[in-house]
This record gives C-alpha cells, structure tokens and sequence, in this order.
C-alpha cells in the first residue's frame, strides 16, 4: 500500500509515494502544463516506475501546490506551505525555519513544533525573488540551469545585481555582459542578491536559527553557498530539495488515511 504527495507547481510537478511507514518508495518529476490532472498522474506514473513499483496499489493522494485543486483522483489537497513545512520537519526535526525558492516565489516560513506552520511571509510581487529569474538569467548568458550552481562558486568578483525588479535586474545583467564581466561573476552576484532578499524575508519571520533550504534552486550549490555567508546560522539541504513539498504532502495524506482507517480497523 501506497500514498501518494503530488506536489503541482508553477515549474514542475513532482511526485512522493511513502509506505504505510512514511518511507520514500518513489519519487518522479515531470514539467508541469497546463493540463495539471494530466502533469499529476505523469508525476505519478514517473514515482510508480522510478523503483519497480507499478504493480503496487496507491490507497490516498494529496495534492499540493498551484493546481491541487485540479486533479479529480485526489483524496485530499493542502496548502503547499503546510506541505513543505511538514516535509522539512520530516527530514530535519529539530528545524525552526523553512526557505521554499520555487520558479515563481520566495517564501520563509517559521515552524512551531511538529512541524506546523507558525509564521510565513512570501516574496510574490517580481520574478527576481525566484528560481525562474535565474532560468530567464541562464539563458541570456547561455548557459544551463544545471550548470549555474557550480559555475557561480567559481566566482573571483561577484558583480551585484541591486534591482528588485525583473526588468531591470536583466538590464543590468546586459550591462555587466557588455562590460566583459565573466559569466560566473554575474551567476554569484544574482545569487548574493537572492541570498539578500531571503535574509529580509527570513528576518520577518524572527530569525534565530538553522533554516531548512527546499525547492528547484535549492539545488545549485553557489545559492546554498551565498545563503550560508549571507544568513550567518547553519543551512540544512535535503537529499532531494524539489522534492520536500511533496514527500510534506504524501505525509500529511498517509495521516489522514490512517484516521479514516481507524474505525474499520477496530
């Protein structure tokens, strides 16, 4: 028996299937489209096959993320923020902060105990708080996103981008390119920028401790630096950071599952 996170969000849509013990038996990530029933059951489909699991029974999904209420084979759906919140518990219990940068927003969430939400404030307003204004960066510098993280912790000089504004980030993104500015320089100052505005949103929630780091950009290696020099408290990554809403997600429904087990069980 299996539950399913699904975990549908602006970028991707990704897939958590834990036992009846709330182990990890799968994960599968897909691009997320504008069919979001269609996304979530290739996300699905994906963890089934990622460890020989398509035979296996799937008792409960929950749903997360911008399109969980669109996905009509779902059990449940939860706010992402609850989900990821819980996720991040589940891997470092002794956390108090959560930093969630997804493609399209920033979010620093403060943790009562058990992992509950006790705080959150989001950076939603321009895309230069988010994982998509690097995709939109990588791309100008012709460069991959998979390769942003490593080439920015080769920076000598990091070059400031100081815009809060998209816009104008890019535009000073296209002066520093015309200037000669080496490509890891600009990888790094965006990122110090990031890092920037994830310390005012964390100060907002009472920083005073470790941070768990989850979503897409928590993968690159020089946005896990920059944060560690900005923050000055210790930064916990997952094995998986994309990942952590929807394992948050494929908990919170094997929760509720077991209640509704309860009763026929006794």
């Amino acid at each position: 028996m299996l539950v399913a996170g699904i975990d549908i969000g602006s970028g991707t849509t990704k897939c958590v299937l834990v036992d009846e013990n709330g182990q990890v038996r799968g994960r599968g990530q897909v691009r997320t489209k504008a069919d979001f029933e269609k996304v979530a059951l290739e996300a699905l489909e994906a963890a089934r096959l990622s460890e020989g699991r398509a035979g296996e029974e799937v008792a409960y999904i929950a749903t997360t993320g911008l399109g969980r209420y669109a996905v009509p084979a779902r059990d449940i759906q939860i706010t992402d923020l609850t989900c990821g919140a819980r996720g991040a518990a589940a891997l470092f219990p002794s956390t108090r902060y959560v930093l969630d940068i997804g493609a399209q927003c920033s979010r620093a969430i403060k943790l009562r105990e058990g992992g509950k939400v006790k705080e959150f404030h989001m950076n939603e307003k321009c895309a230069a708080g988010s994982g998509g204004f690097l995709e939109r960066a990588a791309k100008y510098l012709e460069v991959t996103v998979e390769d942003v993280g490593s080439m920015s912790l080769h920076a000598e000089k990091p070059q400031p981008i100081s815009s809060v504004c998209a816009v104008l980030a890019e535009s000073e993104i296209i002066n520093h390119v015309s200037e000669g500015v080496g490509v890891e320089n600009i990888l790094r100052g965006i990122h110090n920028s990031l890092a920037d505005r994830a310390l005012g949103l964390l100060k907002r929630v009472g920083l005073d401790g470790p941070v768990t780091f989850i979503g897409g950009v928590a993968q690159q290696d020089g946005m896990v630096q920059a944060l560690r020099e900005k923050l000055g408290v210790p930064v916990n990554v997952p094995e998986a950071p994309p990942f952590t809403t929807a394992l948050g997600a494929a908990l919170l429904g094997l929760q509720r599952f077991r209640k509704l087990r309860a009763p026929a069980a006794a």
